[in-house]
């Protein structure tokens, strides 16, 4: 008897079907099942169609999930894939996360035709990046460049490029890697100079709440270590979530020693006031560390920090 097609959604960008493939990929050598066993499903997305307004003006986190996992709960697909900085906070009460697949480099890569670093840059000359978090760093790092909006997936980004639009921008190294492109990374630039993007370079598993059967089959590409620190990023945005204009930055990792080290930062959008701060716990209280993490930058910031960045 054959075994039931296993229907995996995802995007259709280039960087979304590389990690669809590799969880299809890990899923074959896992439980030893041949590739047709599985069904590649392409969903569009909000955020896909919307290419001509930057992503926070018309609705932030969530574009690039909520045709997927509506085709997730009407049953068109078993389990989605996503970028799990992608992910909303808070997700629909019947679906949930059912494994996080082992953190890639969480590094944001300066990429230059021209240049060799940020630093190098001679001033007025272009930096192209749609993310808020990116804009405010290159601004506090060097208010003296032009920043300009840069939407489209990553091929598309690099041919602006290449056609002269900006003279640098910024990927994440993680999604050049799983391209195979990691020789287009001119500078990966240290977390103490731009810290990422919360759950940046980690690859989420969503499934129905109480699908036993799918959640045992993605179980053995969970990897606990970056679960972990994830969900901890994760409780630190969700206090912090009253704007999605507001830049954020925040980064969890394990010192060795099963204590998890949190670093988070919130700023203005022209880099000029920046909040920072950082903490240790347990593995076991990552959360509930992150959460203090993010109340202490809001009391630093004060009460009209969002409202006035956003």
């Amino acid at each position: 008897m054959q075994a039931p097609l296993i229907r995996i959604g995802t995007r259709g960008s280039p960087l979304a079907l590389a990690q669809a493939h590799e969880v299809r990929d890990r899923l074959m050598a896992a439980h030893t099942r041949p590739e047709s066993d599985f069904e590649i499903v392409i969903i569009k997305t909000a955020g896909d169609r919307i290419l001509d307004r930057p992503l926070a003006e018309v609705g932030g986190k969530g574009l690039f999930t909520k045709e997927i996992e509506d085709a997730l709960l009407d049953g068109t697909i078993d389990l989605a894939v996503h970028s799990m900085k992608d992910m909303q906070t808070k997700l629909p009460g019947s679906l949930a996360i059912g494994a996080v697949l082992e953190r890639e480099d969480v590094r944001d890569a300066f990429i230059s035709l021209k240049y060799s670093s940020l630093a190098d840059m001679p001033a007025g000359a272009v930096v192209g990046t749609s993310s808020l978090r990116r804009q405010a760093q290159v601004k506090r790092i060097r208010p003296d460049l032009k920043v300009v909006g840069f939407r489209g997936n990553v091929q598309t980004r690099l041919k602006k490029l290449q056609d002269g639009i900006a003279e640098a921008t910024f990927l994440a190294c993680a999604g050049l890697n799983r391209l195979g492109m990691a020789q287009r990374i001119t500078r990966a630039v240290p977390t103490d100079e731009m810290l990422p993007a919360v759950a940046q370079a980690a690859i989420g598993i969503e499934i129905r709440s109480g699908d036993e059967k799918t959640s045992s089959l993605i179980a053995p590409l969970d990897h606990q270590p970056t679960r972990t620190c994830v969900q901890a990023e994760r409780a630190y945005l969700a206090r912090l979530e009253g704007s999605c204009r507001t830049p954020i930055g925040g980064l969890a990792t394990f010192d060795g020693n099963g204590h998890i080290f949190f670093r988070g930062e919130i700023l203005s959008p022209d880099g000029q006031v920046v909040h920072a701060t950082h903490r240790t716990a347990e593995a076991a209280d990552a959360e509930e560390m992150a959460d203090a993490l993010a109340q202490e930058l809001l009391a630093k910031a004060g009460p009209g920090f969002f409202s006035v960045t956003g």
